[in-house]
């Protein structure tokens, strides 16, 4: 697999490519080639600072040499009227990297600052708060990326890091223990320390999969912290638990009083809202 890196100029390449096409017309048409300029990032609404890092990165792929002045760090708190950044550059690298930083940077603390609040919601409890692929395609890494910023933890990145049985995998094989059965043999002969879940959506699937065994985790999908507890007693501590399904900043901390491994959200990403911010430039 890319690295964190690796993944990441390409996807600078590809959107700044997306862009800029055969050229950036309005930039070109009236700004010389050599005109340097400085802009500052000026932040207009209160949340956690996500992209830092990567917006540095949009700027010095087009421009190696630039000075990049942080003011901020990812997962500082930021308010209205305070500055995240300075660059200093050529004028033409700017203006061409100006939108992509923006929406990187507006996207990313969006998806920080929410999931910051449900973060806080699980201070003083051991269970920790996950994202899942519910993401927008092509944009995953900094997607995650942004919730691990904003205090939560990375499920799993794609099909290929876990194996995940969900229930049209189930429904699909003919059933709990013969899918079950079926990924802990693939596992063992064709890919070795590939951790197995599985997904339940009853008490009786729970104690199927106690019985049956060859998992690692156990997701427990759309059960009440009522019935979550249940599962717990049954399950006793011998695999990891993740609840999913319904749960929200209203009732999270119900989850994790259950005393719940992990628990998911796929509205850290997909129901977070961008961030107010914008690039100024700086007459020198």
């Amino acid at each position: 697999m890319l690295t964190f890196n690796e993944q990441l100029h390409h996807l600078i390449e590809t959107a700044l490519q997306e862009d800029i096409g055969d050229g950036d017309h309005s930039t070109l048409s009236v700004i010389p080639a050599d005109a340097r300029g400085k802009a500052v990032l000026k932040i207009k609404q209160p949340g956690t600072v996500a992209g830092m890092q990567v917006a540095e990165a949009i700027f010095r792929y087009k421009e190696p040499s630039i000075q990049f002045t942080a003011l901020k760090k990812d997962g500082d708190r930021m308010e209205a009227g305070e500055n995240a950044f300075e660059v200093t550059a050529t004028v033409h690298t700017i203006l061409q990297c100006e939108r992509l930083v923006l929406n990187c940077m507006q996207r990313m603390s969006g998806i920080a600052t929410l999931t910051r609040l449900y973060t806080d919601r699980l201070k003083g409890y051991a269970t920790r708060l996950l994202d899942t692929r519910k993401t927008t395609p092509g944009f995953r890494l900094l997607e995650k990326e942004a919730v691990r910023i904003g205090g939560g933890h990375n499920h799993r990145m794609g099909l290929y890091d876990m194996i995940m049985l969900k229930d049209n995998h189930i429904d699909y094989c003919g059933g709990l223990e013969k899918a079950i059965d079926r990924a802990y043999t693939y596992v063992q002969e064709v890919k070795p320390g590939l951790k197995i879940e599985v997904e339940t959506r009853s008490l009786d699937d729970v104690k199927k999969v106690m019985a049956f065994g060859k998992v690692d985790r156990v997701m427990l999908d759309n059960f009440t912290p009522e019935m979550l507890s249940q599962a717990l007693k049954l399950i006793n501590g011998t695999i990891e638990t993740e609840a999913s399904g319904g749960i929200t900043l209203e009732n999270i901390t119900e989850y994790a009083a259950t005393g719940v491994d992990y628990v998911s959200v796929g509205a850290l990403i997909h129901q977070a809202a961008s961030l107010d911010l914008s690039l100024k430039a700086v007459i020198i």
